[in-house]
């Protein structure tokens, strides 16, 4: 089997962490090389673009704004933002493909989970959640960011606070998966400060 992915160094890093089992070939593109013969393609920038011309072979495409329904056919979502790649499951979402894409995902022996195909998969639509109650929380001067984020590590034993995580997944794409949230509940509305900072980011 031979598999062509798209990927950032650290995010290769983190794939070849997960291993790539023998007897699968890998192409790792880079800017300006010619798009290779695969049995599957990995879009881990999410510039799907890249592989427009791929009509019948499974991309995996890093979507976690966009749906599968604005996406082509033979699209499986994955959620590989920033902290989210190195879970030891994969999250992703799609209604077409999934026995190819099963296929491909068994073969590479990553494990996957299915989850329903809505914008910010369930992790990440959690996550961002408790990044924006933190920016509400910091709007009202009830702590500090330093403060907030110790204060998660320590009571929820997760890896990284509210703070630190909307650093590693970016404020803009915090806010911008927020404010779709928010077309259907207005629980998500972003917190003034997160929209300002993610503005000027």
């Amino acid at each position: 089997m031979h598999i062509a992915i798209q990927a950032n160094t650290q995010q290769k890093e983190l794939l070849l962490q997960k291993g790539i089992p023998a007897g699968i070939s890998v192409s790792w593109l880079v800017e300006g090389m010619a798009l290779p013969v695969a049995d599957a393609y990995f879009d881990f920038l999410g510039t799907d673009d890249v592989f427009a011309t791929v009509k019948d072979q499974p991309v995996f495409i890093n979507e976690v704004l966009r749906t599968g329904r604005q996406l082509p056919l033979n699209c499986i979502r994955v959620n590989a933002w920033n902290s989210f790649l190195e879970r030891p499951v994969l999250e992703i979402a799609g209604e077409h493909n999934r026995a190819a894409g099963e296929n491909i995902l068994r073969s590479l022996n990553w494990k996957y989970q299915w989850v329903p195909d809505e914008p910010g998969f369930i992790a990440a639509r959690i996550v961002c959640m408790i990044i924006n109650e933190a920016y509400f929380a910091l709007g009202q001067e009830l702590s500090s960011k330093n403060e907030m984020d110790i204060a998660m590590k320590l009571g929820t034993n997760y890896p990284m606070g509210p703070f630190e995580w909307a650093e590693q997944i970016g404020t803009r794409r915090v806010y911008d998966l927020l404010k779709i949230l928010e077309r259907e509940d207005k629980r998500y509305t972003p917190s003034g400060l997160l929209e300002k900072e993610a503005l000027q980011s």
